[in-house]
């Protein structure tokens, strides 16, 4: 039987990149059973063995309430991995103890990997790591994840099959003590599953009758003591992680580092510093991204559209076909040119460690809009491509944040929109246009997002946020990365894509589409001042935002829009095609991250938005 081992550790402690060191890009995302959370699966060749490693999300403790943390939870408990492996930050070894106390309640087999080993020596921080090990009873590896560092003894551990359950007992408070030997002995559960139930979490074996004979012993516990279980059991966990790290850890001279944080996280330069870097990012991945973007849709036209299209076949076949291929032109002249591109900054500025001090500078603006710091970083994702940012927003820590994130995200041009205000609005009106545009998006983002602030149920709690390191990103980690980005984009992207486009054809040449135009065109040329096939066109924008230029050429019957429509027409047309219904993908990314009610209310909101802004608009060119 192919045993398997599951990595958990806080948030930034780098196991998500031991885990890509050990499992390469195989990997299945999937969530959890019951849940809204998802968990890596790897399958690991190490030598002539083999083994699954599985990921789960990172947290700084089991007893929480988050989604995430509850899914961990339920995951070590119900579920039955061969070994656990704890990843812990040896830079910040007391805090990250806290979890592998936790861990090591639960009573399974149990490796502790001290990551980021280099960073602490250098800190002047030694580990000595034998009395670790003889503390919990659980073998110690000290790795350098970045450098792929003894990761091999990770899996010769996991294979070997000698580890057994940690032989550290936790020592609490005699009537937590009490409450928990009692459960376990007229109840029959785990010391874990009682620990868990006198903090009020119901898991594993544990039915409604224990539950209720639990509650009722936390409360007289909590009378006695005037603290909750909860709390007493928290502070003996911290009060020991304390002692722990003060006997195993001894200090070394520092080596001499430069103070970057005095730069970064400072307003001034930090504001400045992080808008130069945002603009060059932009503007490197627009000029590269269009360049690659031009040569790639040109290939494939060459190679693929045109042949197909001088075979001749039947009508409908032939207007399928070529539906399925712009959709695969489509896909991937965005998908490699700018998403990657953007990608591969994105992973540059994470491995850094520069993404947390960017989040840190915003956390005061995004205040104003109802999010935190960490709002920042699915907002950056959105220029990219909404797909991804939106499934980013699934670590903002509550719902509220969520679901204000979620609006704001489908509002901001992402890669496709922008191909719309580059070839439309900037060829055809000017770059003054084009930039307006992105300032009209940006003032709405920022008024809609107070907006939302004060009506959008639900509390707004203060944040927390650990600063990473800054560190020097390998290229081969961050390449991966992206392409792993990259690539959960286009296995949720491409079907959507393909499917939507044969759709479309398939109305097309039924002459639907030319049905439709005539029957919107009075209403689209009395609400926005667009006739029928600009309406018509900004609808392809549903299945990919830059089929938008396309649909109008073909539509129209001109690639030149300026002797088509007029520079307010086209102006209306472009900030209504960015503000509109975001693209099929994020639709359905959207109905999966935060329900069908949360998903089908932004996408409608979106809609609305588009007609009313291209509606005012229609009106104030009116009076000129």
């Amino acid at each position: 039987m192919i045993p398997t081992a599951v990595l958990i550790g806080n948030p930034s402690v780098g196991k998500s990149l031991i885990f890509n060191q050990l499992t390469g890009l195989g990997v299945d995302v999937s969530n959890y059973p019951g849940t809204t959370v998802g968990l890596q699966k790897g399958h690991v060749h190490f030598g002539n063995s083999e083994f699954d490693l599985i990921d789960l999300p990172g947290i700084y403790s089991l007893s929480g309430h988050t989604p995430e943390e509850s899914m961990v939870r339920e995951y070590l408990v119900n579920e039955n991995p061969d070994l656990i492996v704890v990843v812990l930050d040896a830079h910040h070894l007391e805090r990250n103890l806290y979890l592998l106390l936790q861990a090591s309640d639960i009573g399974k087999p149990l490796l502790v990997v001290l990551n980021m080993a280099d960073e602490a020596k250098s800190s002047g921080i030694v580990i000595d790591t034998e009395k670790l090990t003889e503390i919990f009873g659980a073998p110690v590896i000290e790795t350098v994840g970045t450098e792929g560092k003894n990761l091999d003894k990770i899996a010769e551990i996991i294979l070997s099959g000698t580890v057994n359950a940690p032989n550290f007992v936790s020592r609490f408070e005699g009537h937590i003590e009490a409450a928990v030997h009692n459960l376990q002995k007229f109840h029959g559960i785990s010391a874990a599953e009682a620990l868990f139930a006198l903090q009020g979490i119901r898991v594993g074996n544990v039915d409604e009758e224990i539950f209720e004979t639990t509650s009722v012993l936390a409360d007289e516990i909590e009378k006695h003591h005037v603290m909750s279980p909860e709390q007493i059991i928290a502070a003996n966990h911290h009060n020991r992680a304390k002692e722990i790290a003060a006997s195993v850890i001894s200090e070394a001279p520092p080596k001499m580092r430069r103070d970057f944080d005095s730069l970064l996280t400072r307003v001034f330069p930090g504001i400045p510093i992080l808008i130069l870097i945002m603009a060059a990012i932009l503007a490197f991945v627009f000029i590269v991204g269009g360049f690659l973007e031009e040569a790639i849709t040109t290939l494939l036209e060459t190679y693929l559209l045109e042949p197909f299209q001088s075979l001749n076949l039947y009508p409908l076949v032939e207007n399928l076909g070529e539906s399925v291929i712009l959709a695969v032109i489509s896909g991937l002249g965005i998908a490699f040119p700018y998403v990657f591109l953007f990608y591969i900054f994105i992973s540059i500025l994470e491995d850094t460690g520069y993404l947390t001090r960017a989040a840190f500078l915003a956390d005061r603006l995004m205040h104003k809009m109802g999010l935190h710091g960490q709002g920042f970083i699915p907002l950056v994702l959105s220029f990219g491509c909404s797909v991804p940012a939106v499934m980013s927003v699934r670590l903002l820590p509550t719902k509220r944040e969520r679901f204000i994130a979620s609006i704001l995200v489908t509002m901001l041009p992402c890669s496709a929109r922008t191909v719309v205000i580059s070839g439309v609005a900037a060829s055809f009106i000017g770059f003054g246009a084009a930039f307006s545009i992105y300032g009209i998006v940006f003032l709405l983002v920022f008024v809609i997002g107070c907006l939302l602030s004060r009506i959008t149920p639900g509390e707004q709690y203060g944040m927390i946020l650990e600063m990473a390191e800054i560190r020097r990103p390998q290229v081969k980690y961050v390449v991966k990365k992206a392409w792993m980005r990259v690539k959960e984009f286009l296995f949720i992207a491409m079907p959507l894509i393909l499917v939507s486009s044969v759709a479309l054809g398939l109305c097309e040449y039924l002459g639907w589409v030319e049905i439709f135009e005539s029957f919107i065109d009075p209403v689209s040329m009395a609400v926005l001042g667009l006739p029928g096939f600009a309406f018509t066109a900004l609808l392809f924008g549903i299945l990919r935002k830059e089929m938008v230029i396309s649909a109008l050429a073909d539509l129209g019957g001109s690639v030149d829009f300026g002797s088509i429509l007029s520079m307010p027409q086209l102006y209306i047309f472009v900030l209504v095609c960015v503000l509109f219904i975001p693209c099929i993908s994020t639709i359905a990314v959207l109905i999966r991250e935060t329900g069908v009610k949360r998903g089908l209310i932004v996408a409608l909101f979106t809609v609305c938005l588009g007609l009313v802004c291209g509606a005012l608009l229609h009106l104030i060119f009116g009076l000129f």
